[in-house]
């Protein structure tokens, strides 16, 4: 995809960009629209821009304007036969401020969010007493019912670009999160005893169980695979597959675990879980850390402009 760049600066600072973003061959159309911006009071330039420039667009606009406005869409074609190569070999690039907005989006403890944390626990609690085919299925639905990848990662962006404030929102949205979703599982768990739907030993002698106990080479790897497609999936703007991470990684049936292992008494079966989210967990953090710091270094070369 690539940008619609919707800019209001003040008047005074109108002529000085359309000098400065005319010349470049990553914008494709710009139109001004002199006093059309009420709030901020100012003129509307209207720039259609290719993502491999875009974020030289947002330097130049914070370089040159005091004040400003910019508000980002995503455009499905360009059509423009002088640009037709041009457009061609553009590339598949977020800006910071976009994906800083999804997590934003993503990671709020709301209601919503909690419900679908919450959710997941009954998923995954089903699937830690299963098997086969049924337990695969509800460790995939609750992976992408449950907003469970994008806190960590916001730590993760939060490291790379030193901002504090991003560090608490993801350990915020993180801790009470994953609290619900193990207080969840953990009460789904004692339910499906009381139901007779479930057995302890459906828990305690699952195959899941000591997957997570004892994690082989190739499924620690599995994970790492995961974390680095995550970050790579945000970073590249293709948040429509971000579940595919969560699916790769541990973390829902590890927290899962942990619930239900508490329900027993077994702190050792929970302190296994909690050992193998936390591996998990780091794993996004650092490999999340690692890419974004690398999309700082090669692509973006800039902080966000907020």
């Amino acid at each position: 995809m690539h940008r619609a760049l919707s800019i209001a600066v003040p008047a005074a600072s109108t002529d000085q960009l359309l000098a400065e973003l005319e010349p470049l061959d990553a914008v494709v159309g710009l139109s001004v629209i002199r006093g059309a911006s009420v709030k901020p009071p100012g003129d509307v330039i209207a720039a259609h821009v290719l993502n491999d420039g875009a974020d030289e667009v947002l330097r130049r606009v914070e370089a040159l304007c005091p004040h400003f406005s910019v508000v980002t869409s995503e455009v499905s074609a360009i059509l423009d036969p002088e640009a037709h190569d041009r457009v061609l070999r553009d590339v598949d690039e977020a800006l910071w401020e976009e994906i800083e907005a999804g997590l934003r989006h993503q990671i709020r403890v709301t209601p919503n969010f909690l419900a679908l944390m919450a959710l997941g626990g009954v998923l995954a609690a089903i699937g830690m007493v299963s098997g086969g085919t049924p337990q695969a299925l509800a460790f995939v639905a609750a992976s992408i019912i449950s907003p469970g990848f994008e806190p960590i990662a916001k730590i993760g962006l939060g490291l790379v670009l030193r901002q504090p404030a991003a560090l608490k929102l993801g350990a915020q949205a993180v801790g009470a999160g994953y609290v619900v979703f193990i207080l969840t599982a953990g009460l789904t768990f004692l339910l499906l005893r009381w139901t007779g739907a479930a057995t302890v030993g459906d828990f305690t002698g699952n195959a899941e169980l000591a997957r997570l106990a004892e994690p082989t080479a190739a499924e620690v790897l599995f994970s790492v695979a995961g974390a680095l497609a995550g970050a790579v999936i945000m970073s590249a703007y293709r948040r429509s597959v971000i579940a595919g991470a969560l699916v790769a990684l541990v973390l829902i049936p590890a927290a899962a675990t942990v619930g239900m292992a508490l329900t027993l008494g077994r702190l050792d079966l929970a302190a296994e879980g909690l050992e193998r989210f936390a591996l998990d967990a780091l794993l996004v953090v650092g490999l999340c850390a690692l890419v974004f710091g690398i999309k700082q270094v090669a692509v973006h070369r800039r902080r966000p402009l907020l």
